[in-house]
């Protein structure tokens, strides 16, 4: 089964449409994808379709019956409508020819998608085909009427060979044929790489990019070829969402690392670029996830389709030009504070107003909210009154394993939109390896009220992580005798994996959990020890200010609160003073099981885990240690007998 992007074909597309879409999904092999009505670069050709074993070929459906034909030739088209009567268009093989010129041109200039050298330097390495499909035509017609003579038979499919109900129809020969119109250019030696069919992707869909180091165009025998190195790019998944989400209320659920945030951000813009006079809002809970938030869409909004339109000298700025277009970005308080200027407890009092309306607020074209678990009913009750009732398009995204808020949930009470229906999950962890996400997952299983997974409702769903299999380190786990030890261990661990592993100092990070309890300033130990290593640092939660400050690329280790690394990820974590978890004086266990849920799969890589003291969490982790000691020594033993 190919996999088709969107998921389903719009109400509004042609019953030719339709049925091609539905052969295609049903009978071609699972590693194919198919674009209905892509658009690329400014066009919006009716199939894009990519296979790892044939490479790429373009598709235009016509649903022209005998009576719409007048008069054909090689390059146009007079067809007779009921509307518009006697019209003269590009031929449809012509139009897919042009399209398929189109996307080559995209790709031929990447140097990772070209032959290096040789009889075809500088030519794909994959082949691009092009056709077109007549669905209200025969294979008898092609000669009766004269088609062969306008249309290659091999580059044109009829409805005998896309309609599963028709006597002559064969799956076999359907798959034949749609590898053979791709392959007309010449044949696919060997199959495209995933990475390269990311790379496709990556130059076809400016929405689907996520990061590549970039390396400035050089000339290659007369030709400007572009280097990239790390590409990433969604997978089909959360490409699927961001552009099937449609205009309308709708809800994401997704475990941590799962690419929530990149999907939001993604549906702003694209958004933007459907409806450029829409006014768009971004709302978040904490400050240093906007930050984020706000870098990423700035991003995506700046960055032009084709790579090779960058400034990538220093006085243009590189990747990152000034600005989000329509779309704002804020987190809840500020919003309230310097947009809507009004206080949160004047919230109730301003409601009541809206509702009878005698007071009037900014409103908005689509309101985007991450890390919805954490936001109370009312600011939902007071978001919705604000969304234009024209779109309703309200896009909610949430974790509830990350949830450090007792509420109940009701979003159709807080927002007065029906989600049912309108929900998708995703419960891939990308962002962290394997040995991470099961040591993370096991140990809120075990502190929180979940056992095993919740059935699949609306209401009061955790979803439990699938890994991507990425290998790594097992999380580390250090007792101390004392803070002091802690801040020391963690201090000369972040030298030793920025001089020996080559991390930046930006990319890791120092989690606590209070900054003083019982006499110790744990923040001041903690910049001491950085300081004896030569090590720059930035306490993000010092204050607002600084929170508002943070540069996320600055050269320096961060230092901050779990609740306010929501949303963030670095390579490298040390969440320390373990046991001053759970708080002593937090009466809600699920939030301090939920917070160092949260502060464990920040990591993507390296995460340690250290404490000093004794509480009902570290005794779990003592036990882990023991049993991991147990193991090892069990090992050693086997070894030498």
């Amino acid at each position: 089964m190919a996999y088709m992007i969107p998921e389903t074909i719009r109400s509004s597309a042609t019953a030719g449409e339709r049925l091609l879409f539905r052969t295609m999904k049903t009978v071609l092999p699972d590693d194919v994808i198919v674009y209905y009505e892509p658009e690329i670069r400014g066009r919006r050709p009716d199939f894009v379709l990519i296979g790892r074993d044939f490479g790429l070929l373009v598709l235009e459906v016509k649903d022209y019956t005998k009576g719409t034909l007048h008069e054909l030739n090689a390059d146009e088209w007079t067809i007779i409508t009921s509307q518009e009567g006697r019209k003269v268009i590009p031929s449809p093989m012509l139009q897919s020819r042009k399209y398929m010129f189109l996307i080559m041109d995209a790709l031929k200039r990447d140097a990772s998608l070209v032959h290096p050298e040789g009889k075809y330097e500088n030519r794909l390495k994959f082949p691009c085909g092009h056709g077109t499909v007549l669905t209200r035509m025969h294979l008898d017609d092609m000669h009766r009427l004269g088609l062969d003579r306008v249309l290659e038979p091999g580059q044109t499919l009829m409805r005998d060979e896309i309609d599963p109900d028709h006597p002559n129809f064969s799956e076999e020969l359907f798959v034949e044929k749609i590898y053979a119109m791709a392959e007309m250019m010449f044949p696919l030696r060997d199959p495209l790489t995933p990475n390269e069919v990311d790379a496709i992707r990556y130059h076809l869909f400016p929405e689907v990019r996520i990061s590549a180091e970039f390396r400035e165009p050089v000339v290659h025998q007369d030709q400007m070829l572009l280097s990239l190195k790390g590409l990433k790019a969604m997978d089909l998944h959360q490409e699927n969402l961001a552009k099937q989400l449609g205009d309308k209320n709708r809800l994401i659920r997704g475990v941590a690392g799962s690419g929530k945030t990149l999907i939001l951000a993604s549906r702003a813009k694209l958004l933007m670029k459907k409806h450029p006079d829409w006014k768009i809002l971004i709302l978040c809970y904490n400050i240093s996830l906007s930050r984020t938030i706000e870098a990423m869409v700035q991003r995506m909004v700046n960055e032009p389709e084709s790579l090779f339109d960058f400034d990538f000298s220093e006085e243009g700025g590189g990747l990152m030009p000034p600005g989000t277009g329509n779309i704002a970005v804020r987190n809840f308080h500020a919003w309230l504070r310097f947009d809507l200027k009004i206080k949160e407890d004047q919230i109730p009092y301003f409601i009541g107003k809206l509702d009878g309306g005698e007071a009037i607020l900014p409103g908005y074209d689509a309101i985007l909210i991450d890390e919805g678990q954490d936001f109370e009913p009312e600011w939902f009750a007071l978001v919705s009154r604000l969304l234009n009732p024209e779109t309703k398009s309200l896009l909610l995204v949430e974790d509830r394993a990350q949830s450090i808020y007792k509420r109940k949930r009701s979003y159709i009470q807080d927002t007065g939109l029906d989600f049912r229906g309108r929900s998708k999950v995703l419960n891939i962890n990308y962002r962290n390896t394997e040995q991470i996400v099961s040591f993370a997952w096991d140990f809120y299983r075990a502190h929180s009220n979940v056992h095993g997974v919740v059935d699949k409702q609306l209401e009061g769903e955790i979803i439990a992580p699938l890994s991507t299999s990425r290998k790594g380190y097992a999380p580390g786990l250090i007792r101390a005798k004392d803070f002091r030890q802690e801040a020391t261990f963690v201090a000369r661990q972040i030298r030793l994996l920025h001089t020996q592993r080559g991390i930046p100092l930006s990319g890791m990070l120092i989690l606590y959990r209070v900054r003083k309890w019982g006499g110790n300033d744990y923040v001041d130990e903690l910049k001491k020890a950085l300081q004896k290593e030569n090590l720059p640092y930035y306490w993000l939660t010092e204050s607002a200010g600084t929170k508002r400050a943070y540069d996320r690329n600055a050269e320096a280790v961060t230092i901050s609160t779990i609740d306010s690394s929501k949303g963030l990820d670095f390579r490298a974590v040390f969440a320390v003073n373990i046991d001053n978890m759970p708080l002593p004086l937090e009466d809600d266990p699920e939030r301090e099981a939920s917070l160092l849920y949260i502060a464990m799969t920040r990591a993507q890589e390296y995460l340690c885990l250290t404490y000093s003291g004794h509480s009902a969490y570290t005794e779990y982790f003592d036990a882990i240690r023991e049993s991991k000691q147990q193991r090892k020594i069990k090992s050693e033993k086997n070894a030498t007998s």
